[in-house]
């Protein structure tokens, strides 16, 4: 069984952490309650009769991360923001992402995608997923058939946080010129190149 913590190996704990992985304060905050409920805190021995429980300011060693530029809420979300929204997914499910990992309200908001970004993202999801005109031609014979590929597919796109006008857009599509000239058509509006 592992000792238990006191101030300096919280510190220590904290920092190896923040140098291990991309975070946020509130997930270090959360990681270092978490030890201090396994590990339980170090007595401090000074007083005669044993010893009394040492007293760690959690927030203030994290703010302190913080200060330093070990931890940095800002750099974290704008990081996932673009990695999830590189990886096909919509505005919804990037905020739920950055919400999980304690960024505040605020910063949520600031790294929202623009218009451009969303219909990027959604393009490249049914892209990757094979949806709508970049997939393969399903039976139209058959309409039940075509009726629950759709189904699914807009249900694949709604999961993957895209708003449903997008979705539909997208699913609706003759082709993906068409795809890309809508794309294209919101990031010259925003004066972008619909990047994250």
């Amino acid at each position: 069984m592992k000792p238990p913590l006191g101030e300096a190996q919280l510190r220590d704990l904290a920092l190896h952490y923040a140098a291990r992985f991309a975070t946020t304060a509130a997930r270090v905050e959360a990681y270092l309650l978490r030890k201090i409920r396994e590990r339980g805190l170090a007595e401090d021995g000074a007083e005669e009769g044993g010893g009394r429980t040492v007293d760690v300011d959690i927030p203030a060693l994290v703010a302190r991360l913080v200060e330093l530029g070990y931890v940095d809420d800002d750099a974290y979300a704008r990081m996932r923001a673009r990695d999830l929204g590189g990886r096909g997914y919509g505005a919804r499910r990037v905020e739920e992402s950055l919400r999980h990992a304690g960024v505040g309200e605020g910063l949520r908001r600031q790294h929202a995608p623009g218009e451009g970004a969303a219909r990027r993202a959604a393009a490249l999801m049914a892209g990757k997923r094979r949806l709508g005109p970049f997939g393969g031609q399903v039976d139209a014979l058959d309409p039940l058939l075509a009726r629950k590929a759709h189904e699914k597919a807009v249900a694949a796109m709604l999961r993957a946080g895209h708003q449903y006008e997008h979705v539909k857009f997208i699913l609706g599509a003759g082709s993906v010129h068409h795809v890309e000239e809508w794309v294209a058509e919101a990031a010259d509006e925003e004066g972008t190149d619909a990047l994250w």
